[in-house]
């Protein structure tokens, strides 16, 4: 019986036993490899309360009550931020195990977050009609955790949303430039993270865990121009660490030429809370004063913001 445990365990991402100290934090597991969840958005639930909705339903229309925030790739990533909200001790650098197919991914995330969204139906404040149209939700936010350009499958899973429907927003931090270059099936919108100026401050701030990181994001937004895809740009400000040397952020920008920039701001939550600190977390005009910085040097304008999740948007 042990040795089929261990003969089991060694086929998975992560141990049972992680992931259930992740399912404890709200994540539900797909498939049976351990690699992939699903974890409901705090908007969503807000949404469904007619009490608010993300930032990306102001900025891009995309219905958070219909969101599914999930990632193919959940331990996988080879970067540590220190403002990342996740347990970095799960974090690997390299794939291990078998793992699922995009159609059982997605089936099992759209199964999981309706009966995480249960609940809601014996909530008398919960929006009827947004609950019944939550069942079939639309829009994919490949980011929940880790870096989903580990999934071996990435190419097929976005192909498959696309035939089921969804749109998808595909947020990646650039550390795998060739597999970033050579994507086929294109999300409806392509993130890339930009959370530092020069490389000594990368080093320093997401402790990366290969040696030609730096490098490989700098070749991910030569590219990122190429995408037919919307592009953006997303830098995580965090106060006394990143917000500085605003003219090497402008010709790093300019380099990836994007559709849109995100400027946000770190909070201060998870995870995070071991290694950063309040006084890390810029105030909203803070992040409004950073970006005006960054849209006067690259040429572009403050078109929209969001005080409330702190961020900014340029175009």
């Amino acid at each position: 019986m042990s040795n089929s445990l261990n003969n089991q365990e060694k086929n998975v991402s992560l141990s049972l036993e992680d992931q259930k100290k992740l399912e404890y934090s709200g994540y539900r597991f797909l498939g049976s490899k351990g690699h992939s969840a699903v974890k409901i958005c705090h908007w969503t639930k807000k949404s469904i309360l007619n009490e608010g909705f993300c930032y990306k339903e102001k900025f891009y229309g995309i219905e958070s009550h219909k969101c599914l925030q999930m990632s193919p790739a959940v331990p996988f990533c080879h970067q540590k931020c220190s403002f990342c909200w996740r347990d970095l001790s799960l974090t690997k650098t390299e794939w291990v195990g078998d793992y699922d197919d995009p159609k059982t991914i997605i089936q099992d995330a759209i199964n999981a977050q309706n009966k995480l969204l249960c609940g809601f139906f014996g909530n008398d404040k919960a929006d009827r009609k947004k609950l019944e149209e939550s069942k079939k939700p639309n829009n994919a936010a490949i980011s929940l955790a880790g870096e989903p350009m580990f999934y071996p499958d990435i190419n097929e899973l976005i192909a498959e949303f696309k035939k089921q429907d969804f749109t998808t927003f595909l947020v990646s931090n650039g550390v795998m430039y060739e597999k970033l270059a050579n994507l086929q099936n294109e999300p409806t919108q392509l993130y890339l993270s930009l959370d530092a100026p020069d490389k000594k401050t990368y080093v320093d701030l997401c402790t990366p865990q290969i040696n030609d990181a730096w490098l490989n994001i700098n070749k991910s937004l030569e590219t990122l121009n190429s995408f037919d895809s919307r592009t953006c740009i997303r830098t995580t400000c965090v106060k006394h660490k990143n917000m500085f040397d605003h003219e090497n952020y402008a010709k790093l920008i300019d380099l990836a030429n994007p559709d849109y920039i995100e400027i946000k701001a770190y909070m201060c939550v998870g995870y995070s809370r071991d290694r950063l600190t309040l006084d890390n977390m810029p105030t909203f005009n803070e992040v409004i004063d950073f970006a005006q910085k960054i849209a006067d040097l690259t040429g572009r304008e403050i078109t929209n913001d969001s005080e409330i999740s702190r961020v900014v948007l340029l175009e």
